[in-house]
């Protein structure tokens, strides 16, 4: 258990350790179990795992992944059965976050109620978003401390319901942070570049990041992608340029995160930025 140790105190310096229930030995798991948040897990080598019945990948070292949705019920269900075959099974409980209301006025009326002929543009881009999901990498980079890609005022909060032009729609999976265009746009964590275009709909420039067992970064809103689909970045490499495309009312960078189908909060991974401002107005 010693090794275990080690590697888990580089883990996610801002998530709190969770003590693993004590019938599943050699077990560690690292992170808030709490709606929209990431988990990290390590088991011994050889070891398995299962999420509410769905197979997780675990790495050859036993670390392993699973994250919950901002709409995630109370409880989920970990299994884990090791090489020689004993399982055992924990009913982790899912705390309940508070989410804010926020109102952005101002954008163009085509990217709240998108017109009919832009409908087949959104539905290829919706196709390829959905094929870059599907991509894994074995690698676990997702184990390790993770940095802000952009710093300065936090406009938009993860989870918020957005309500565009006076119209509710679906909730903000991310975190916005306001930056003069062209201020670079660094990896936050080492990745595979599963998705990199310069013009989406909703989007604008667009990447998505591997780091790592389908947890994935998501930077929006790019002024300019400096990174190509299957190119590995190492963390701190500039990966593009904050900007204001797509639906977007002002310079700034959206940084969201998903594993599997489950969005996650990035500031749960990375921790407050200590030098950002209050929530002000705007966002995407």
């Amino acid at each position: 258990m010693m090794r275990l140790a080690v590697v888990l105190s580089a883990l996610l310096f801002a998530a709190p350790a969770f003590a693993a229930p004590e019938h599943i030995p050699n077990l560690e798991l690292q992170g808030p179990m709490e709606q929209g948040s990431l988990v990290i897990g390590m088991a011994v080598p050889g070891a398995r795992a299962t999420l509410d019945g769905a197979a997780l990948p675990v790495a050859e070292n036993g670390i392993f992944a699973f994250g919950f949705d901002r709409d995630h019920g109370p409880s989920a269900r970990l299994a884990i059965t090791y090489p020689d075959g004993t399982s055992f099974e924990h009913l982790l409980e899912i705390a309940p976050r508070e989410w804010a209301i926020q109102r952005i006025d101002g954008l163009p009326q085509k990217y709240v109620t998108p017109p009919p002929e832009t409908l087949a543009r959104i539905a290829r881009e919706r196709e390829m978003k959905t094929a870059a999901r599907a991509v894994r990498v074995d690698d676990t980079w997702f184990a390790q401390p993770f940095v802000w890609p952009a710093t300065g005022p936090i406009s938009g909060v993860f989870g918020s319901q957005r309500i565009y032009n006076g119209e509710p729609r679906r909730p903000h999976y991310g975190v916005d942070v306001a930056a003069p265009t062209g201020t670079p746009i660094v990896a936050p964590q080492a990745g595979v570049v599963t998705l990199a275009e310069a013009d989406m709909y909703f989007e604008g420039g667009l990447v998505f990041l591997d780091h790592g067992h389908g947890v994935t970064s998501v930077m929006m809103h790019m002024s300019r992608v400096d990174v190509e689909t299957g190119q590995h970045v190492e963390q701190g490499e500039t990966i593009g340029a904050v900007g204001s495309t797509g639906r977007s009312t002002g310079p700034h960078l959206h940084w969201g995160m998903f594993w599997r189908g489950a969005q996650i909060d990035p500031v749960t991974l990375v921790g407050p930025m200590l030098d950002a401002a209050s929530l002000a107005a705007g966002g995407d």
